[in-house]
Formats: structure tokens, sequence, C-alpha cells
């Protein structure tokens, strides 16, 4: 009689929360595809090759603009170089205001940018797609590979762990 509660407890309390545990799959690199001229596959060494940008400091917020831990000495390569090299396609500049970018991670978490966002705001000098962060390569952190828009209040609302995939498209 005694054993069936504690089987019921142990389940609860030990089982249970083993299958809640968040499962990610970390990415080492990731595909930029769509409606691009030239698809890319970039990996965190490829990534060298393109210029580098520096913050000193990042304060990562939920969406109740709640500290949830910081980040510094982040690096990284801008959003807006990388579409650049995969070259959005467009028959003319007008149609470039119906375009949007996903960018896409391995537990299909996905976050949204215009193409306005990027391109013709200042947001797009701060949307990066991190190399280094607290000190270490972004081969050695856990959130590999990474983008953050450093420019959001809500950081933490699109910053993308484990990016898989950057697909462009266009509304219709």
């Amino acid at each position: 009689m005694i054993m069936k509660p504690i089987l019921t407890l142990f389940f609860i309390f030990a089982v249970l929360p083993l299958c809640a545990q968040e499962k990610y799959q970390t990415t080492d690199q990731f595909k930029v595809g769509g409606l691009v001229k030239q698809e890319l596959t970039l990996s965190l060494s490829s990534l060298a090759t393109y210029k580098s940008y520096s913050i000193d400091s990042l304060v990562i917020t939920n969406h109740l603009m709640q500290r949830k831990y910081a980040m510094k000495n982040l690096k990284g390569v801008l959003l807006k170089d990388i579409l650049d090299k995969a070259e959005i396609q467009s028959a003319t500049p007008k149609e470039l205001s119906e375009f949007y970018i996903v960018c896409i991670a391995s537990d299909n978490y996905k976050v949204v940018f215009s193409w306005n966002e990027i391109f013709n705001n200042k947001a797009g000098e701060n949307i990066l797609v991190l190399t280094e962060h607290d000190g270490k390569p972004a081969a050695q952190t856990n959130d590999r590979i990474a983008v953050i828009s450093s420019s959001d209040n809500a950081t933490g609302r699109r910053f993308v762990k484990w990016l898989k995939e950057i697909r462009v498209g266009r509304v219709q």
C-alpha cells in the first residue's frame, strides 16, 4: 500500500522535471535562403571573413522589461552585411519595402525583421550575428550561433539562440 504513493511522488518530483527540461540543439552553421540571389551556408569560421562589430555590454530583458542577465564584450557580424552578400531578389528598389527576414532557431523559435528596419533605420546597425561574448568565442558558448538586436527595448524578445536559418520573404 505504501509503495504506490512513494512511486507516484517519485514520478512527480523526479521523472516529470526531466521531461519538462528544454531540449535544444546548438548550431555551428546556418543557411541564408528564400528570396535571395545567392543562397549561403555560413559557419562560425566563415563569419570571420566579415567585418566585426563590438558592444561593451548588453542587459537581456524579457517582454516585461525584467532583467534576466547581462552579456559583456559582444562581437559579431551585422545581419545586413550577410544579407548584402546573399543579395535580396528585387526588381525595383520600391519593392524592398515589402521584404521581411525571419531568423529561425534549431528549436523553431522565430523572430522577424523588416527590410526597412535593417537597411533604412539605425536599428540595422545594432542587429548582430554573434561571434563572441563574455570572453568566449561563439563555438564555446551554449547559445551559438545567435542573433541579437541590441537596440530593442526588450532585448530578449529577439535574441535567437541556436540560429539555423535566415529566410528572406515578401509580403503578398
